[in-house]
């Protein structure tokens, strides 16, 4: 899977902040909100990965279980989904 439209990450203070550019702006009018973890799987989906990938990265980079990273990879796949923004 892989980020497949033109999106830019953004940090604004303490937030990260995704927002299309391009013709994706006229389709996706808004900004999706993210945490720094959030925006850490952002960067991990901008070359092709794998689900697993995303779960075994979170694990090294934060410390959390496996279960909760599982979960929360699951839930950001989800968002990305319902906004048509990834590519499997």
């Amino acid at each position: 899977m892989i980020i497949d439209k033109p999106y830019l990450l953004r940090q604004i203070a303490d937030d990260y902040v995704i927002i299309p550019t391009g013709k994706t702006a006229l389709e996706f009018n808004g900004m999706i909100t993210v945490n720094e973890q959030g925006a850490f799987l952002w960067q991990q989906l901008l070359s092709e990965t794998t689900e697993e990938h995303l779960v075994d990265a979170l694990l090294e980079e934060y410390e959390t279980d496996r279960l909760t990273a599982q979960a929360d990879v699951k839930d950001f796949l989800n968002i990305l989904r319902h906004c048509k923004i990834l590519s499997e």
